[in-house]
């Protein structure tokens, strides 16, 4: 070996020595040595007992250390420190550790969410010694840490009595299954770029939309709140007479129409319930939030647009399309969990043939359609309450809009009052009619396909659209698929006996029953909802 080279190789031993020696006496004392006076036996004759907690469930689990430190007067809380906090387990550590051992130090702390308004402060790597039923305990918590290749929460138990080291470990993962800070709210799961689990959990304000905001045809919205909310109200009742609770309600139909507007209500009427969203990437994360969802019930599931990944292997990660792990995860609870799955869809015919095969996952299906000219009077009206425009501009604006959607409409009325503040005025009728006028326009297809209208006005008998093809969309009017079973309602006032319903859903599987045909309703979307 070259003379230098040498010299270098022990000149820097020497410094990472004395390095080490320095931190050993500045932090003062020795995990190895504090652990074996805490347990009065050598820590490394000792098994250390892991367990692991998803991530996003970092800050119950350090609340409920926490708790069970607090119940020790006696309880200590002490750090790691040195390079071994990141990567090292506590096993290693006690048996190992450095010439010098791994140093204490203080705590890592970490503010986090508890709700979409309140915060606290957890500790994310802390080692925890008290007492559980007489025995002293040793605890090493630490948070997840993707950078050292710690994607989940881990919980690191010394102890000199087995017993006393699985009665807490025991005692944690039960409250881990009935307990959470999530329980009542709106939450929904950031996607982990290293691994196939939820990161963690954003905290939503429960929407709150008033029911005469919600344009639907007569009927579907009581029919959907009472199926969502209203049967959990009878959840006892339902128990005492041996029938399940655990539901599936599909909204489909073209985007735009309010079938997130729709889901923004049901949150809203079930205060108290755990609500989990899912759209995108975390639909592959369905299983967790059926987990999570059975731990709080009563609970609602709701997966958004889950048609762009029905048969899609990529999203999810087995070797079934993610919808079949959907399906699973709906089959997999208990008949009596409180639990309600809403799916939207703005192609249905993505996801009829899974669900055909899944029979009584989806109990509900229900059609959020365009609005007819009735449906587009009542969403001018909505959205252009306080505009003061009179009824009968109202109604021939809501006569030359064919075909337009809630979104379309809610920009028509947001146009006009910029065609107003162009001009310095007031809104006019002046400003609908030119508001109307422009996105009507031959020029303007484009426009209103964005919007969710209509590219090109229809002419009586032509298709819809292209989604609309595939089931018979015909001059607004909607066949039910062969695999549905078609429910029909009254007929309105006016409707001649025998003629299709106005509103119509399909609900069960019954291959053999002929698809019905119905003429479309209203429909509200919030827009940004992305509906």
């Amino acid at each position: 070996m070259d003379a230098d080279l040498s010299r270098f190789l022990a000149d820097f031993s020497r410094l990472a020595e004395a390095a080490s020696r320095s931190v050993a006496d500045v932090a003062g004392e020795r995990l190895q040595d504090t652990l074996q006076e805490y347990l009065g036996v050598d820590p490394g004759r000792l098994p250390v007992v892991t367990e692991t907690v998803p991530a996003h469930r970092l800050t119950d689990a350090a609340l409920l250390v926490e708790e069970a430190a607090a119940a020790d007067p006696a309880a200590r809380l002490a750090g790691i420190g040195g390079q071994e906090r990141h990567h090292a387990a506590l096993a290693d550590m006690v048996q190992a550790g450095n010439a010098y051992g791994t140093p204490l130090a203080e705590p890592g702390y970490a503010t986090v969410d508890t709700g979409p308004d309140t915060q606290r402060r957890i500790a994310v790597s802390a080692l925890h010694l008290f007492h559980c039923e007489g025995t002293p305990l040793a605890v090493l918590f630490r948070g997840p840490d993707p950078q050292y290749g710690r994607g989940a929460v881990s919980v690191e138990v010394l102890g000199t009595d087995p017993r006393a080291v699985d009665g807490f470990l025991g005692w944690l993962r039960a409250e881990l299954r009935v307990r959470s800070i999530f329980k009542g709210h709106v939450v929904s799961f950031t996607a982990n770029e290293f691994e196939p689990t939820a990161a963690g959990v954003t905290f939503h304000r429960r929407p709150r939309v008033a029911a005469s905001d919600v344009v639907l045809p007569d009927g579907a919205l009581e029919r959907i709140e009472r199926h969502v909310v209203g049967l959990g109200e009878h959840r006892e009742h339902l128990r005492a007479h041996g029938q399940h609770l655990k539901r599936g309600v599909l909204l489909y139909g073209p985007p735009g129409t309010g079938k997130t507007h729709t889901v923004r209500y049901l949150l809203g009427r079930a205060e108290g319930t755990t609500a989990v969203l899912l759209a995108g990437g975390t639909l592959a994360l369905v299983s967790e939030a059926a987990r999570l969802a059975r731990a709080l019930q009563p609970a609602v599931v709701v997966l958004e647009d889950c048609d762009l990944v029905a048969e899609d292997r990529g999203f999810g990660h087995g070797p079934q399309p993610l919808l079949f792990e959907v399906l699973d995860a709906m089959d997999g609870l208990d008949a009596d969990a409180d639990v309600a799955f809403v799916l939207t869809t703005n192609r249905v015919d993505m996801l009829e043939r899974a669900l055909s095969q899944r029979p009584g996952r989806v109990d509900l299906a229900v059609e959020i359609p365009r609005p007819d000219a009735a449906g587009r009077l009542a969403l001018l009206r909505l959205y252009g309450r306080g505009l003061g425009l009179p009824p009968e501009v109202l109604e021939r604006a809501a006569e030359a809009t064919e075909g337009a959607t809630a979104s379309f409409v809610k920009e028509l009325v947001r146009r006009t009052v910029l065609n107003a503040a162009y001009a310095g005025e007031e809104p006019g009728p002046a400003h609908l009619e030119a508001a109307t006028a422009a996105l009507m326009d031959e020029t303007a297809a484009l426009t209103r396909t964005l919007l969710g209208g209509e590219g090109t006005p229809r002419t009586e008998g032509e298709a819809q659209d292209g989604d609309g093809e595939d089931f018979g969309f015909v001059a607004g009017s909607y066949a039910a698929p062969p695999s549905f079973g078609y429910v029909a309602y009254p007929p309105r006032p006016g409707q001649a006996p025998g003629a299709p319903s106005a509103y119509s859903s399909w609900i069960g599987v019954d291959p053999d029953r002929p698809g019905g045909q119905g003429t479309g309703g209203a429909g509200l979307e919030d827009a940004g909802d992305g509906d």
